[in-house]
Formats: C-alpha cells, structure tokens, sequence
C-alpha cells in the first residue's frame, strides 16, 4: 500500500447522509483558564454543509456558523453575530483565523481534497494508542499543494478498525516545519437499523455501520492552549436537505 492508497481508504469510509449533534467545546489559555460553550451542529455530505449554533455560555449564545464546501470555487463560510445583527463572511485569505477562540481554524473545520494533497506512507506499523490501549498504526504524512494552507505538512496516525481506517492521531505543522498542532480523535460506532417495508420480501432489515467521531482534543504547542471537543449526543439520517443550509435557519436556534 502506499500514501496515496491509504489516503483514500479512509476518504472511503462509510458515513452517514447527515448528522445532528449536541456537543461540549472546552476552550483552555495559556494560563489553564477554562471556557466551556454548547453548542448544536447540523452537517450533511461528510460535513460538506455544516451549520453549527453556539447556545451558551450567555455572551456567545445566537452566534452561528455556516459552511458550504465547493469543488469548483471558494468555500461559502459567515458567522453570525447577532449582537450586531451582521453577517460576516469568512474570506478565503482567512481560513486561518481562529474558529471562535478556539484551537481550530476555519482551514481545520474543512474537508480535504484528496487531490490538493500529496502523500507518503511512512510506516505500515507505527505503534500508537488508542482509547488507553496501545496498537499498531500505519502512520502518513501529507503535503498541502495549495501555497496558502496554514500547514506545512500533516502527519497522520490511521487504524483499521473491522475493515474500516480511521485517523486517530495527527501532528500539524507550520509554514516553518515546526510542529504546530496536535490533534487527537475517538470515534464511535453507531448502527443504524433499515427496516425492509416490502411485505413480499424474505429480508426483514438491514443494518449499516458508521464510525462517528464523538471527541477531539487539539493542543497548540507553540500558544500552550488545547481545546477539547465532546459530542453528547448524536443523531444520524434525520433527512435534512441541502436547501436548509441557509442564512435564514442560521439566523434560527434550533
């Protein structure tokens, strides 16, 4: 297997049309002064179209995120800010501005195009840990094409988990080379049931799993800041569609 192999295998995994979430957001400074927000999140398309709503703490609470990834143009990406009752757009040339406060850019929130990246398989048995446990890892580095990412380089530790590969580990690095970020990741397996209504049919459902990530932590080694993302509760294939990714519903606490 090489970089580019591996690299798809885990752009293949099998998701979800659509997820809705209620998640914790814990913002930690330099100092170790915590800042928690809640916050809602509805995506579709691998996040492709993702709003995200802040419902506390009281200063942020009505702030909202929208996204809506191209491949044929820049990103559509505004906040709102309802204190100001303004939209404000986030410019290509911003992505990466701190996703508010915390240790996520606009650039981390984004999907990669398997295309804009070149790649290298660096080890197939790379010993890592996972959920306290440790394993054998395969371990990838990828190189942005794009001159105005943030990163130098990525390096990626993925698992195969039931014929399933899974980033599990990444170290981020700046324009300079230096490390930069590193993130951590958990996923969940959730199993959503397909009930068979066809009365003629001798199969009476089927069932599809999905690995959902349900915790990131991310540290900033050069800020000595981290960030911690817990989802508390999900939901899959709830049937939300690409027109209600608008500035309206933005507008709308869910």
């Amino acid at each position: 297997m090489n970089g580019i192999e591996l690299a798809t295998l885990i752009e293949n995994r099998i998701k979800p049309d659509d997820i809705k979430s209620t998640n914790t957001m814990t913002i930690t400074n330099k100092k170790g002064r915590k800042k928690t927000l809640q916050l809602v999140t509805k995506s579709k398309d691998n996040s492709k179209r993702q709003m995200i709503w802040f419902l506390s703490p009281p200063d942020d609470k009505g702030m909202s995120f929208l996204k809506i990834e191209h491949d044929d143009k820049d990103d559509l990406m505004k906040m709102w800010l309802p204190g100001f009752k303004k939209l404000r757009r986030i410019a290509s040339s911003k992505k990466s501005d701190s996703f508010m406060g915390s240790d996520l850019s606009f650039e981390d929130l984004t999907n990669r195009n398997i295309n804009d990246y070149s790649y290298k398989l660096i080890s197939n048995e790379s010993e890592c840990e996972y959920k306290n446990t440790k394993t054998t890892c395969y371990e990838l580095e990828s190189i942005p094409k794009n001159i105005n990412s943030q990163y130098s380089k990525h390096i990626t530790w993925v698992i195969k988990e039931n014929d399933t590969y899974l980033a599990i580990k990444e170290n981020s690095f700046d324009k300079d080379g230096q490390l930069l970020k590193i993130k951590s990741i958990e996923f969940e397996k959730i199993t959503y049931v397909i009930f068979n209504e066809n009365p003629d049919s001798t199969i009476i459902n089927s069932s599809k799993d999905f690995y959902i990530m349900n915790k990131l932590d991310v540290k900033n080694v050069q800020k000595n800041t981290s960030t911690s993302l817990v989802v508390n509760d999900i939901s899959i294939n709830f049937g939300i569609e690409d027109k209600d990714f608008n500035e309206m519903n933005l507008k709308r606490l869910p």
